[in-house]
Order: C-alpha cells, then structure tokens, then sequence
C-alpha cells in the first residue's frame, strides 16, 4: 500500500471517526441525552449555522433601522437632501450677493456717492436685451433692426422705439425748466425741475416703490426700482402717495412737489436716475 494511499484512509478514518455526546444528570448520572458525532458532522452542522447567521444579520441590517448605525452608511434619502440643500445654499447665497448689490446702489442713489463709470443708452439697452434673451427669447432680424435705429435716434426717443423690443419707455415725472442739469463735477447726480408747490409728482416708468421715507437733507424722498438695475429717486417732495412696497404704473401719481429737506432751495423736484449703480443723466432719456 502506497504512502498517499495510507493517508487519505488515514485522514477518512478521522473524519468519520464517530464520537459519542452525552448528557447526564449530575446526581444520579441517568442519559438524558446521547448524540452521536463525527468531524464531518461537526463541520457540516458549524459551516451551515453560520451561514445561516451570516443571511439573517444581513437581512436584519438591510432592511431594519439598524442600518442607520453603520460606521459610513448613508441613507439615499439624506444624500438627496443634502445634495439640495447644498443647492439651496449656494442659490441663497448668489441671492445675498445679488440684494447686498441692489442695497449699496439704493445706499447711493440716497447718499449721491457714486465711483461713476461711463454709462451711454446703448449699455442700458444691452442690459435689458440680455435680460429678455435669459428666459429663452432670440433675437430676430428686426430687432437687429430696431437696435441700429436706436442707436442712431436722438437721446429723448430712446426706448420709445425699442418699447417692442424692451417693453420699456421713460416719461418726465413733471413738466417745468431744469434749474440745475446733472453735472458730475460738482457731483450733482440729478436734474433739479422748477416747478410750483403741490405739483403732482409722476412715476417715470412702471415699477416698485423701494424706499418711501423722510431724510433731514432731501425731505420726503421716494425711490423706484424699474428693474433692469434702474432706479428713479424723487427728491423734496411735499408729500409722498405711495409707500414702501406699492406697485405704480407709468405716470401714476406718487408725490407732491414741494420744497422739503435741508438743502432745498425753494420749490422744485430732484430727480435723478440710477444704472448698475452709477448714476446717468436723465436729460438722455427724458425732454422735460
């Protein structure tokens, strides 16, 4: 018999080599229980239990909250919300930028601190051309059109061509002589219009009333947002008729002309416009 063959008889006879288990009862050694046993059986017996723990914890895991508990586990649920409230932070911080920019230029238009920058219609006119071509809006050949006629027209008729392009025309608050034209040497960012006390004061152009208030220096001052990064400031007036808030229509009535505030100098309306937060001669858009 070869050495190999001796083996494997060897290691069979040890596998199925049976053993007996026995229970007995300590005080009178009755059997209470005999089992009978072999490596394999063992084996056999330990491989399958554990298997079985093995699937069970598994199951337990997968489909319990204990899931939760796992050191590096996400739930799907949370990783989609935290996904959008990454979003939602990153929206709300473009949104903080975007009204910290919209505060410092109505700061501005209240103080008449400008760094001026050169401001002409046709930037004003790029600015809300690119507005309309954001929501998905393309520009045909008449606008093209329009634009260059625009462009060449005399600076009263500025968006009166372009309202089917812009949707947007300025009209004079008030009707009266400019005492005193926009000058940015003397940093006087507004035209002064002489007009008699109690004058309705009128809204340029469609808009939101952004600040109705009373200051010591231009007393009862209301400005407009227009939108497009323009604003209007109406300055000394007598009384105001919109508040803080109010939607106005173009030409609506939103003050009363007055002499109001400490650096008036008797009655008339100060008037003045913003763009990005610069401020631009209204004289280029408005005959008064």
């Amino acid at each position: 018999m070869t050495p190999k063959r001796v083996n494997k008889k060897k290691l069979k006879k040890t596998w199925l080599h049976k053993y007996r288990l026995v229970i007995l009862n300590e005080d009178t050694f009755e059997e209470k229980l005999t089992i009978r046993l072999t490596r394999l059986n063992v084996f056999i017996v330990s491989t399958l239990l554990a298997i079985v723990v093995v699937f069970l914890t598994t199951i337990l895991i997968a489909f319990t909250p204990l899931r939760e508990y796992i050191p590096g586990y996400t739930l799907p649920a949370l990783q989609g919300q935290a996904i959008r409230l990454d979003k939602k932070t990153d929206s709300l911080l473009q949104i903080s930028l975007m009204n910290e920019r919209y505060i410092n230029s109505i700061k501005k238009a209240l103080s008449g601190e400008a760094a001026f920058e050169s401001i002409n219609k046709d930037s004003i006119y790029d600015s809300v051309e690119s507005e309309i071509d954001l929501v998905g809006l393309q520009t045909s050949n008449a606008d093209s059109l329009l634009r260059a006629k625009v462009d060449n027209e005399d600076k009263y008729n500025l968006f009166e061509s372009a309202t089917a392009a812009t949707n947007f025309l300025f009209f004079p608050p008030v009707n009266g002589s400019v005492s005193s034209p926009f000058d940015l040497n003397t940093q006087h960012y507004a035209v002064d219009i002489v007009v008699s006390k109690g004058t309705p004061v009128k809204a340029a152009a469609a808009g939101r009333v952004v600040l109705a208030s009373w200051t010591s220096d231009s007393g009862y001052v209301i400005i407009i947002d227009h939108g497009n990064q323009l604003l209007s400031v109406y300055k000394h007036n007598a009384s105001l008729n919109k508040g803080q808030g109010d939607l106005v229509r173009a030409q609506e009535v939103i003050a009363n002309s007055g002499s109001s505030g400490e650096l008036s100098t008797g009655p008339h309306l100060h008037f003045e416009l913003w763009y990005d937060g610069n401020p631009i001669d209204p004289e280029t858009f408005i005959n008064f």
